[in-house]
């Protein structure tokens, strides 16, 4: 079985006749025992050391953050997240809450200050994922163990680790604009083969350290059908997606959805590459960002690469945050 799991997964990643000729891609249903055999042979355990807690991001050498930041010319800047708004929104697992009180401090001077109860993840705020953020089989990245995980917080993994953030050269994958659609339509899949595509497209190599954002359209899509429940259906990347990532030594991915193909391709796994990315690759996630105006700042100046920029709030034992990625072109 594990040698069949292979040949498939290889097969995805070598498949990529009509990538670009037709709007959709059709997703492939990967079987639970095929999946689970990927989850050993994309594991990074042990790679930086048993007790690494970085996982890929020990791929942004200093080397890598100098070439990244010395490419900048341009120097304009985008921000890569959404409005964080409070009530009622059907894809916040919990809604936000905000409060505003203005505070009298003496008799001239007056404060206003703020109240934001958040939980982070989800389908709609803008978050990066720390590694303890999912466990397969009681286990996380590097082997940690369910025990590392308290009420008080995540002893190892937590988002603190990322303190110093990331600083590296980032990559946008537009795939509606690859494919010649404006968005692409629930259930559709990103597969290996759309970024060959774009690599062959747009002369770019997507190199080891790189962090790489894939565009599905959602912010388009809302403006042309209003929004829905992404949990229940949504565009995404195909779990195949992982081994071309982890063959390339990605950094980080993010996405202007939660990352996954909704429904789950894969039978009994609601979120199969958010498994292979946190728990064997140790690659961390960037779900519901915005990347509309990423988009037509990229297609404006037939530049896909920038410096990308993002560090996440020193939340000890967090298992994520929520943050404002920067794209400053080059």
């Amino acid at each position: 079985m594990r040698s069949q799991s292979w040949i498939l997964l290889l097969s995805l990643i070598s498949s990529s006749a009509s990538v670009g000729q037709t709007p959709a891609q059709t997703p492939v249903r990967i079987p639970r025992d095929t999946f689970v055999a990927w989850m050993s042979r994309l594991s990074n355990a042990g790679r930086w050391g048993a007790a690494d807690q970085l996982g890929t991001l020990n791929l942004i050498t200093p080397a890598k953050r100098r070439a990244a930041a010395q490419s900048v010319r341009d120097g304009a800047s985008i921000s890569l997240a959404r409005d964080l708004v409070a009530g009622p929104d059907s894809n916040a697992i919990r809604p936000m809450r905000f409060g505003l009180l203005v505070n009298r401090m003496d008799s001239t001077t007056t404060a206003a200050l703020d109240s934001v109860v958040l939980l982070a993840h989800g389908y709609i705020y803008s978050h990066m994922d720390a590694l303890s953020h999912f466990l397969f089989r009681d286990r996380m990245y590097n082997d940690f163990a369910r025990d590392q995980l308290v009420p008080e917080g995540a002893k190892k993994l937590g988002i603190e680790v990322m303190q110093d953030g990331i600083v590296t050269r980032g990559v946008l994958i537009d795939v509606p604009r690859l494919r010649g659609v404006p968005y692409l339509s629930n259930g559709d899949a990103v597969l290996p083969a759309d970024l060959d595509l774009w690599e062959k497209r747009s002369g770019i190599r997507i190199e080891a350290g790189d962090v790489v954002l894939i565009r599905t359209g959602r912010g388009a899509r809302v403006d042309a059908t209003g929004p829905w429940r992404v949990v229940a259906n949504a565009a995404g990347p195909h779990p195949s997606l992982a081994a071309w990532l982890k063959s390339r030594d990605v950094a980080a991915l993010g996405s202007d959805v939660a990352n996954e193909v909704a429904p789950s391709v894969v039978p009994g796994f609601t979120n199969p590459m958010h498994l292979l990315s946190l728990i064997a690759m140790g690659m961390p996630l960037m779900d519901d960002l915005d990347l509309e105006n990423l988009a037509k700042e990229s297609a404006a100046r037939s530049r896909s690469t920038f410096l990308f920029v993002v560090a996440p709030l020193r939340v000890r034992g967090g298992t994520g945050s929520p943050v404002n990625p920067l794209a400053i072109f080059h």
